[in-house]
Parts: C-alpha cells; sequence; structure tokens
C-alpha cells in the first residue's frame, strides 16, 4: 500500500469517536490506501484516547461521590444522630435480634455470604471472564463496566470508613465485627455494584424475554444482603441506606462513562503489517499452478477474454482456464470448483456482484484473487487502486503483491447471510440500485446511479436502533446507511473517509440530512472528506455520522430496501454485520496507484 503524506495523516485522526467533534479534512480524491502501520497507531491512539477520557470522567466524579458519601455519614453521626428516625434505629435493630431463629440465623448467613469480599471478587472475575469468552465478540466494555464499578465502590467504601466513625449496633452480632467503621455496609454496597452491574447488563445487552426476570432476581440480591446485615446486627439501617447508595453511584459513574459515553473504537489488529505474504515469484509464496478465470459473460466479451489471456500468458501463466457465470450462479459456484481442483490463482473478471460472489468462496482460503474491473461500479478495484481497464488492472494486478484484506459479514431477516467486499446498506442508496435499470447503466455507467438517486431524495426518512460493538443503542432517524469495508465510491468520492480494507475494522455512516442546509451541510462534508460528520450547533441533528466498529446490529422500524455490494437484495428490517479481519487474499499494485 502507498505511503501517507503528513497531511493526510492529520485528516485521518479526525471523527471516529461520536460526539467528539472532528477536524476538518480528509484525502483528495486520487489518495491510495494507508501504509500497513498507519491505522493501528491511530486506533491505538483513540482508543487510549477514549479511555483516558473515560477514566478522567470516573476520577473526577467520584470524587464528587466520597464527599457526599462522607458528608452523609458525618451528618448520621453529628446533628442528624437525635433526629427521627435515627433515634429510633437501636430498637429497629433490637426488633430484629428478637425475631431470630435458628432457621433464619442460618439463612441471613447464605445470603450475607452473597456479599462478602471473596464472594464478590470471585463473581466480578467469573463475569468479566463470561463476557470476554463466552460472546462471539469480546464483551470489553461491559467487562470494565463491571469491574470498575466494583472496584469503585471498595474504594469509596475504605475512604468513607476512615473518615466516619460510628460504633455498631448495641446487639448480640452474629458475626465477627470487622475493624471498619459500621458505616457504610461494605456487604450492601459490594453486592450492589455487583448483582445491580449484571442486572444492568442483562437488561440493556440481552433481548431474551427472561431478561426482565433475571434482572428482578438480581436486583433483589443486594436487598436481602442489606437485610440479612442487620438482622445479624451488623449493621444500622442507615448504614444499609449508604451501602445501597455507594453501590448504585458506582454503576451510575462508571455506567455513564463507559456503557452510555462516546463509542469509543474498537483497536485494529497489531499484525496488520504483517498482512503482506512473502513473495516467491509466485502470488503468496504459492508455486506456480492453474490460473482460472471466472468472468461475467454479459460484461465481458471474445475480445475482452483474447486480452486478458495475453496478459496472463505474458506474465507466464499459460494454460489459463476460463470459465463463465451464470444466472443461477453468479461466480460463488466456479470459484469454489476452481479451488477445490488447485488453483493457485483465481482472476475475476466482472462488477463488484461478481466479485462478491467470489469472494465467498475464497474466504479463508489463502488462495489469490485477482480483481478485473468489467462493470459498472467496480468499487474494490478502485479502493485497491487498480486501474479501471480491464487489461491494465490484470497486469498491474500480476505486477503486485498478495495481501490479506478483511471482508464484511452480513445477516438479515429475508436474506441469506453473505460476505461484502465494499458496503452494504438501506435506505436511499439500495432505493437508488434498485431503480436503476439494466440499459441506463449499459447507456450511462455509473451517472445512472446519480439519476435514480435524485428520484429517491422524497422517500421517507427511516427509524432506526443502531448497537455498535455491544455498546448503548443508539436511536436515530436517516435518509441512508452503510455499512463499509471501503471507502470510495464512483467518480473517486471518498463516501466514507475512514474506511480500509485491511484494518480489522468496518465503518458505519448514518446520513440524515434535513432539508436544504442539511443537504448542502451533507455534501460539504463529503466533498472536503470531513471524517467527523459533525454539524450545526452542539446537541443538533447531524447530517452525517460515521461509526468505526466490529460488530453492528442495525433495526429499522419498518422494513427497508437493503443492497449487498451494490445488488439490491428483499427488504427488510434488521442488518447484522460484523468484520471477518484479513478473510480474502487479493494482489495489490506494488506502492499502490
Amino acid at each position: 500500500m502507498s505511503t501517507d503524506t503528513p497531511e493526510r495523516r492529520t485528516a485521518r485522526h479526525g471523527g471516529q469517536v461520536p460526539a467528539v467533534p472532528a477536524p476538518a479534512g480528509g484525502d483528495g480524491p486520487s489518495a491510495p490506501l494507508r501504509t500497513g502501520a498507519e491505522r493501528p497507531r491511530r486506533g491505538a491512539a483513540e482508543t487510549a484516547g477514549g479511555m483516558g477520557r473515560a477514566a478522567g470522567i470516573i476520577a473526577s466524579t467520584a470524587v464528587c461521590q466520597t464527599a457526599l458519601m462522607v458528608g452523609l455519614g458525618l451528618l448520621l453521626t453529628g446533628p442528624a444522630a437525635r433526629l427521627w428516625p435515627l433515634a429510633s434505629e437501636d430498637e429497629a435493630g433490637e426488633a430484629l435480634e428478637r425475631a431470630r431463629t435458628g432457621t433464619l440465623d442460618t439463612v441471613s448467613l447464605v445470603v450475607s455470604e452473597a456479599g462478602n469480599t471473596v464472594t464478590v471478587v470471585a463473581g466480578t472475575l467469573l463475569a468479566c471472564l463470561g463476557l470476554l469468552l463466552v460472546p462471539r465478540l469480546p464483551r470489553w466494555r461491559e467487562a470494565l463496566f463491571l469491574a470498575a464499578a466494583v472496584a469503585l465502590q471498595s474504594l469509596v467504601f475504605l475512604v468513607v470508613t476512615a473518615a466516619v466513625d460510628r460504633a455498631r449496633p448495641e446487639v448480640e452480632r452474629l458475626d465477627a465485627s470487622p475493624p471498619t467503621s459500621s458505616y457504610t455496609s461494605g456487604h450492601t454496597g459490594a453486592a450492589t455494584a455487583l448483582y445491580a452491574g449484571l442486572a444492568i447488563l442483562v437488561l440493556h445487552r440481552t433481548k431474551a424475554p427472561w431478561r426482565r426476570a433475571v434482572a428482578v432476581l438480581l436486583l433483589l440480591v443486594p436487598l436481602l444482603v442489606g437485610l440479612a446485615r442487620a438482622y445479624r446486627g451488623m449493621h444500622h439501617p442507615t448504614d444499609i441506606a449508604g451501602g445501597l447508595l455507594n453501590g448504585g453511584l458506582s454503576l451510575l459513574i462508571v455506567g455513564r462513562a463507559l456503557l452510555a459515553g462516546p463509542h469509543v473504537p474498537a483497536p485494529a489488529p497489531a499484525d496488520r503489517a504483517a498482512r503482506q505474504e512473502p513473495a516467491t515469484g509466485m502470488p503468496g509464496g504459492r508455486a506456480a499452478g492453474r490460473t482460472t478465470v471466472v468472468f461475467n459473460p454479459t460484461v465481458t466479451d471474445e475480445a475482452a477474454c483474447d486480452a486478458l489471456r495475453r496478459v496472463l500468458e505474458d506474465h507466464g501463466r499459460h494454460g489459463a482456464v476460463f470459465v463463465p457465470t451464470t444466472a443461477d450462479d453468479p461466480g460463488e459456484g466456479q470459484t469454489a470448483r476452481a479451488v477445490r481442483e488447485g488453483a493457485a490463482l483465481v482472476v475475476v473478471c466482472g462488477g463488484d456482484g461478481t466479485v462478491r460472489a467470489a469472494a465467498e468462496a475464497l474466504a479463508g482460503t489463502g488462495v489469490p484473487l485477482a480483481v478485473v474491473p468489467c462493470g459498472t461500479g467496480n468499487l474494490l478495484a478502485r479502493n485497491l487502486g487498480l486501474p479501471v481497464k480491464p487489461a491494465q488492472a490484470l497486469d498491474v494486478a500480476l505486477s503486485g503483491v498478495p495481501h490479506r484484506v478483511d471482508l464484511g459479514r452480513i445477516e438479515g431477516d429475508g436474506m441469506t447471510p453473505a460476505h461484502f467486499t465494499v458496503m452494504s446498506g438501506a435506505g436511499l442508496d439500495a432505493a437508488m440500485l434498485e431503480s436503476t435499470s439494466d440499459r441506463a447503466k449499459a447507456l450511462l455507467g455509473w451517472p445512472a446511479y446519480v439519476m435514480a438517486g435524485l428520484r429517491e431524495l422524497r422517500a421517507p426518512r427511516m427509524r432506526l436502533t443502531v448497537e455498535i460493538d455491544g455498546a448503548r443503542p443508539l436511536r436515530r432517524t436517516a435518509r441512508m446507511v452503510l455499512m463499509a469495508n471501503t471507502g470510495k465510491v464512483q467518480g473517486g468520492a471518498a463516501l466514507v473517509p475512514a474506511a480500509e480494507p485491511d484494518d480489522g475494522l468496518l465503518d458505519l455512516m448514518i446520513l440524515d440530512p434535513r432539508g436544504p442546509a442539511g443537504w448542502l451541510s451533507a455534501v460539504a462534508s463529503l466533498v472536503c472528506r470531513r471524517s467527523g460528520g459533525e454539524t450545526g450547533p452542539a446537541g443538533g441533528s447531524r447530517p452525517v455520522e460515521y461509526f468505526t466498529f466490529r460488530h453492528a446490529d442495525i433495526r429499522f422500524e419498518e422494513a427497508q430496501p437493503r443492497e449487498l455490494d451494490g445488488d439490491p437484495v428483499p427488504p427488510g428490517r434488521r442488518l447484522t454485520a460484523w468484520v471477518r479481519p484479513g478473510a480474502l487474499t487479493v494482489l495489490m499494485p506494488v506502492g499502490g496507484e
């Protein structure tokens, strides 16, 4: 991939975290793809910056939490100690002592143990491990939320017990008295942070019908722990209330910073620089072998095939087998058969739909793909830096090096799960593609899409919910949503400026301009390559928003037109996409084009 200029690097660093204003700037129309080391540094810096901001928010707010808890404690032990109902707390403790039975003693011991230090620490570790290992994608944000909330509660508890000296109730205590103050209840605070934190995750991160029942049971645990501690003579009722407040504030502070705050992009893979495979004279270090050319006969005539055959011969690829696609099989079956028969290189000549079909069969095989653009859009070829003329593109690809690029994987209601190499989305772009006739594409080329898009501008706005990498769902309205593996479209326009095909991430664009001013602002954002998508005053709607993600789930209130790499797919109300890093090996120009 090509080298980056300082100006481009500066422009690329802005705007990947939503709700944070991004600096203007971006890539020019002919800016090639980045070097292998560029995006990982950017991803790591943005992740560190986002986590640094979250840590700063937690630390500063925790100081206020601690001051509040200490102030309440000093009030309870000072001026308010003789006021009702605090003056009656001893009577409540004595009433619980009189109600003791052997069975209740045993039950209260078991319940109390749910909030002791060993149980809470072990429970937190197990829950965090489960969040990281059980889901298909690790839930780092949720695991950090739970661990940070429990840790914050403990730190505040230690400070409060050191600052507020309160004696334990004057009743027989069923447990050994720890050296800490009675205020606040550490068992109750820890149980609140752990079990109420799990209840929050169950409610907001799962969609199962049983989630509310499980959340209610989890929320009951800290209440029962508090009651057990009071029953066993360890705390006053206000100590229990203080523990509930301390744990609840810890969850609120950490949750606002980590779950409801700005989305922090997932870090890019550290092995990106290693994705360029070693060359031994043949792609990917493979020995010279069979070359299969999968071509779309509707856009590739015999003369074009002869020109491609001559290029292959010039590069020592003798005896290439040419296999046409069909209406029933646009390329996947032919490519899969070529791989089974030992093809060392697959050349695909067609549009983005043909390339996508071939990529389905090549994903994860390591067999290199040479892209020859013969369609209308040819977006993957443009993003790889290949010429748009078929013979020239093949010559450049065969002179290049194998490079592993990412694939997007997408599924939804009413559609077959599939990979995409360029983009997939819903709304305006899908309606535009669906209304563009084959005749218009043959006569006008890609400008036919522009004319169709103008006709679709009056389409109603979509209402949708987006969940990105397990973060809190976002509610939006939009004219169009795009999930992109690459960013350039026809004419060299960088529709999604941050999208790169080998960074281990996908990019989401939400387009929602309102009125003529909104459309002008959106166009200005795209023309200027501003990756932040900012608009208007703070708190106002944004005509363009960008997010990076590894996994995203989009749900629409009503069925919407959808597209996959430029091909319309049946309308639906859901799209779920995730990235497959380095799943496809392609021949890339040396140093970019």
